[in-house]
């Protein structure tokens, strides 16, 4: 299959199409933009609009990066970043639901599924395998961690660590051990992460310093617990916590 480009859509001169794309009629493909192989774009899509920051100056040579396999449905928004030669960048193999918006410089992941109307503002990170519930938003700066489950109508104001559920707003709501599971995690990772999900969310105290405490306790040793752990010593935003967590709101050492 070539790739092919429907009646009525605007490709602009500059932009990149890889193999077996396909561009249906009235979707827009800016001239920043980069498209992996297989990549289909629904109508009505904008794929390297102008970012939505009034300072911006237009004529930022920045951009857009789709990776390869990801389907971007009808009126979804992907803003280039307002860096000179940056990038908004969109793994592989995700799927971006109608009306979706993803935001300049934001950097998701792949096998990412952002469902209808689901909200990403500026500089947004979300990591791989992770679900965007309908109508979620965003805000920027966050980082939203690996395979993490984000419910509908949540509204996230802080860093949401890997392998969780969060909804409402911030509120880390349980583990998401059945994603895990349909990934293939090893059985005793998901024990041992389920082990450091409690120490972490069920401790009082600074999450950073119970994090730290853990990992240099050698408490954990699986990959996948160290890589939850080690989530707690970066971003700037605080961190979701649990609803249950007799934890004071503002003991997040930030």
């Amino acid at each position: 299959m070539a790739t092919s480009i429907h009646p009525a859509a605007i490709v602009e001169a500059g932009a990149q199409l890889g193999a077996d794309c396909e561009i249906q009629a009235g979707a827009v493909i800016t001239r920043h933009c980069v498209l992996g192989d297989r990549v289909v774009v629904h109508p009505f899509s904008v794929v390297g609009g102008d970012p939505q920051y009034l300072k911006f100056d237009r004529a930022t040579a920045s951009g857009v990066r789709i990776g390869a396999g990801t389907v971007i449905r009808e009126h979804v928004t992907i803003n280039r970043s307002i860096h000179a030669g940056e990038a908004t960048v969109i793994g592989e193999n995700c799927f971006l639901m109608a009306a979706s918006h993803v935001a300049h410089d934001c950097a998701i992941g792949s096998h990412v599924v952002l469902a209808n109307n689901a909200m990403l503002a500026g500089h947004v990170s979300v990591g791989d395998h992770t679900f965007v519930g309908g109508g979620a938003g965003i805000h920027q700066f966050c980082r939203i961690g690996e395979s993490v489950m984000v419910a509908g109508l949540a509204r996230i104001t802080k860093d949401v660590a890997h392998f969780v559920m969060v909804a409402e707003r911030d509120e880390v709501i349980g583990f998401n051990g059945v994603g895990l599971k349909r990934r293939g995690f090893p059985r005793p990772a998901i024990m041992e992460l389920k082990a450091a999900f409690q120490d972490i969310f069920f401790t009082p105290g600074n999450i950073r310093t119970v994090a730290a405490s853990a990992l240099a306790a050698g408490r954990f040793t699986s990959a996948e617990a160290r890589r939850f752990l080690e989530f707690f010593a970066g971003g700037k935003r605080g961190f979701a916590r649990a609803r249950r967590a007799a934890v004071n709101e503002t003991d997040d050492g930030v």
